[in-house]
């Protein structure tokens, strides 16, 4: 029998060569070849980033910082380039997330999911 991890390089290879890594590979390298574009969807990240941050270790959110992130996804989603990445980007990872349900069905199985009435 192989190795787990065989697979999981397999599966790693085969999501490299998907259709959605591929459109994604393409949007990002487009949003990334034009200048204004790249600081535009890098503006964009960092922002998300520092929110993420924030929101991880507790720290509250000012309105100012509410208010810019949401003029700069605001932006962002009118830039047609990076609107496509976006969307390239949940296709993505609902990919992602199916592989993972499917991977973790074992674990779903042996343990099970608590009936309605019990809570």
């Amino acid at each position: 029998m192989a190795n787990i991890y065989d697979y999981a390089y397999d599966l790693e290879k085969a999501l490299r060569n998907s259709e959605e890594f591929t459109a994604l590979k393409d949007a990002y390298d487009k949003v990334m070849s034009d200048e204004s574009s790249k600081q535009m969807f890098e503006d964009f990240r960092q922002t998300q980033m520092t929110l993420q941050q924030k929101q991880m270790q507790g720290e509250e959110i000012s309105e100012e910082e509410v208010e810019k992130a949401q003029s700069v996804v605001q932006l962002v989603q009118q830039h047609p380039d990076i609107s496509k990445l976006m969307e390239e980007e949940q296709r993505l990872n609902t990919v992602i997330n199916d592989v993972s349900q499917i991977i973790t069905k074992p674990l779903e199985d042996l343990y099970g999911t608590p009936e309605q009435g019990e809570q």
